[in-house]
């Protein structure tokens, strides 16, 4: 990934934090930023390579090629499976007792963020941010109402889910089987 420190709506070193979070993608920045300290900032956030602007396209291309080499290949999209039902993260469906479960673009955003990052509390603004924008910091009754959904399709009982894991106040949790205590 190429990634300029200028952009309009997030500040570069979010982008990367975040994308570190779910994917071991190569990233490399690329900045006018010239101080060491904002390119140590960046490689210890997660960058793989930092390059200023201006620079020479044979360069460029050689970092992302020596990138690419050090990189190691790491599956993308699992297969999450419970019990119950199973996310498939690359085909980007889930299925319960055979049949596929259909959910809405906001409903699998959700739901695969979670997956991404089992048993790892998500906060509700961190949920709120990456669903619906950054405008939207304060909706926590969206979550509510979604999470809802989700688990009445998803839950063997809704009402006690074994999954889909609220922290009042915090954010929300997928569990898994395997970490049940």
């Amino acid at each position: 990934m190429l990634l300029d420190l200028g952009l309009p709506d997030m500040e570069g070193m979010e982008v990367i934090q975040r994308l570190r979070g779910w994917s071991q993608v190569p990233i490399i920045v690329l900045s006018a930023r010239h101080s060491a300290g904002e390119k140590v900032r960046c490689l210890d956030s997660g960058a793989d390579d930092y390059v200023t602007k201006p620079f020479g396209m044979d360069e460029l291309l050689a970092r992302m090629r020596a990138a690419e080499r050090r990189s190691v290949p790491v599956e993308e999209a699992p297969v999450v499976r419970t019990p119950d039902f199973t996310v498939d993260l690359g085909a980007k469906r889930v299925t319960r007792d055979g049949e596929e479960v259909r959910l809405t673009p906001t409903e699998w955003h959700i739901l695969e963020i979670l997956t991404r990052r089992p048993r790892q509390l998500v906060s509700q603004r961190q949920l709120l941010h990456d669903v619906w924008g950054p405008a939207y910091q304060s909706e926590t009754n969206y979550l509510r109402v979604y999470l809802a959904q989700l688990r009445r399709k998803l839950e063997p009982d809704p009402a006690r889910p074994r999954y889909l894991i609220t922290e009042a106040g915090r954010g929300y949790r997928f569990e898994t089987p395997e970490t049940d205590a």
